[in-house]
């Protein structure tokens, strides 16, 4: 019996450059790997300057190093709804500082119902760190799917 897909919704700001990275592997890995989750992403406050197109430069440029497929996330940034977070099985913000204050204002009681990472934004890390740094979290989330899957406890 194949059970239903779930649902991981990773969250930033923009849905630019962080979360769309974590979206994209995380779906290419799920595939190679056999688990039966899927990811979205979405961000908390878009517009920001320089955020220009569909999605970062950075990070297209390292799916493209991954020779990871990019159509699929063609597409423009997408602002979280309190739906996006209601119908997700598990949501990960990617940096606790930053997300935590926009979930608490914008979905009360969201806040303390996520996991967070700690990947900081070009502000702060070089995008060759923190597009690694989100990689080898999404490789450790799925490994821990993946058992789980194996031996049929729910994440």
């Amino acid at each position: 019996m194949s059970a239903a897909a779930r649902t991981v919704l990773f969250l930033c700001t923009g849905n630019y450059y962080r979360s769309r990275f974590a979206e994209v592997v995380f779906n290419h890995l799920a595939r190679e790997r056999g688990v039966r989750w899927t990811a979205q992403s979405r961000g908390l406050k878009l517009g920001w300057p320089g955020n220009v197109g569909p999605i970062s430069p950075h990070t297209e440029q390292r799916l493209r190093g991954r020779s990871i497929a990019l159509d699929a996330c063609r597409r423009m940034p997408l602002k979280c709804g309190e739906g996006d977070l209601c119908q997700a099985d598990l949501v990960v913000a990617l940096k606790e500082t930053e997300h935590r204050p926009l979930l608490s204002q914008s979905y009360p009681g969201w806040d303390d119902r996520v996991t967070y990472w700690h990947v900081h934004d070009v502000d702060q890390a070089t995008p060759e760190k923190a597009l690694a740094e989100i990689e080898q979290l999404v490789r450790e989330l799925i490994d821990r799917l993946t058992d789980e899957q194996a031996g049929g406890s729910a994440a």
